[in-house]
């Protein structure tokens, strides 16, 4: 059995299910790529998908770099047919392209609004279609929650990627006067007594300081998330340069999903007046427009082929500037070998 056999044969059911037994991509849980690279100083790159003209620049730049790779849906419930939809549009990209790299798909972060059981009912049932539809990782926002409040919602929705054995991370609630550092460890005792599992513990660039990066506090937090056996993601919104995101590593962060400049970049593929009118909408409904952009797609009219090869041009630049500073170089084939080592394999 070659290694990428023994990579592909750790693939989670959902994601066999979903794109059947023969395919050659390596789709695999973010757990296994954690283990596999613990050693390893870097964390694992998340980028955001946020138009499928991307995906072949994105992927490319995973194999310039030979680097494992995050692709996250921003907004998989924005429609019923759309976390199905994201996970054709990679695995049809990964097989044209004959993508052997371990990659691990994601899901949101989703916002949880409240604990009414009309939310959560909503929120469940869109967490069964995501995990049907061959997601590994499912991200969840509690920023809205108290405390209390974000431990009695996660319990109620966690319940698909319990039966799949599937991984899950969430953001802090709201802060109170302890700050970050306390309301990490309030929601991570709370899901602990729950028996919880948990993989990631997310937190915001903005979290972490304004302008400055408050390496100190981030310690913090990364060790109270490890204290629970559980790693620290970090999403980055900058649009400057990637190469800050070596910090992040350096203080032991294991996930970053770095969104900054993929929205601009998505954006300016569409002619101006497309673009107008998607930045109009998105200042109406208070979100970013490369965002908005993800969920506006399959009604936008198509790119010409010149701008495919712009967006796909430049979408590897940044990805690759991405991948390089998080350390992530050779990180696919240390992966491989690990995962295709008898004992490889977590369960």
């Amino acid at each position: 059995m070659s290694v990428l056999d023994k990579v592909l044969s750790l693939r989670p059911g959902n994601v066999v299910a979903r794109v059947g037994p023969g395919s050659r991509v390596p789709l695999l849980d973010p757990r296994e790529l954690l283990a596999a690279l613990e050693s390893t100083p870097m964390a694992l790159p998340c980028l955001p998908v946020l138009s499928k003209g991307a995906l072949p620049g994105l992927l490319g730049a995973a194999r310039a770099e030979d680097s494992v790779l995050g692709l996250s849906c921003p907004h998989p419930l924005a429609d019923r047919g759309a976390p199905e939809r994201f996970v054709r549009a990679v695995h049809a990209a990964a097989q044209e392209a004959e993508h052997t790299r371990p990659l691990f798909l994601q899901a949101g972060p989703l916002r949880v609004s409240s604990t009414d059981a009309d939310v959560l009912d909503a929120l469940h049932d869109g967490i069964f279609r995501v995990v049907d539809a061959g997601f590994a990782l499912v991200s969840l926002d509690l920023s809205r929650l108290t405390s209390y409040e974000a431990v009695e919602a996660v319990n109620a929705l966690v319940g698909p990627l319990k039966e799949r054995e599937l991984s899950l991370e969430v953001s802090p609630p709201q802060l109170s006067s302890g700050g970050l550092v306390d309301a990490c460890a309030t929601l991570l005792e709370g899901l602990a007594q729950w028996q919880v599992p948990l993989r990631f513990l997310r937190v915001s660039d903005a979290q972490l300081g304004e302008g400055e990066l408050d390496v100190e506090l981030l310690r913090q937090v990364v060790e109270t998330a490890a204290g629970k056996g559980v790693s620290v993601s970090v999403a980055e919104s900058s649009t400057g340069p990637a190469r800050g995101l070596s910090s992040y590593v350096a203080v032991g962060v294991r996930k970053v999903d770095q969104g900054g400049p993929f929205g601009p970049l998505a954006l300016r593929a569409w002619p101006p007046e497309v673009r107008e009118a998607v930045v109009a909408r998105a200042q109406a409904a208070g979100m970013p427009a490369g965002e908005l952009l993800s969920v506006l797609e399959e009604g936008l009219p198509p790119l010409t082929p010149s701008a495919r090869e712009t967006l796909e041009a430049l979408s590897f630049a940044e990805a690759t500037e991405a991948l390089v500073a998080l350390g992530a170089h050779r990180s696919a084939s240390v992966a491989m070998a690990f995962l295709a080592k008898p004992g490889g394999d977590l369960g």
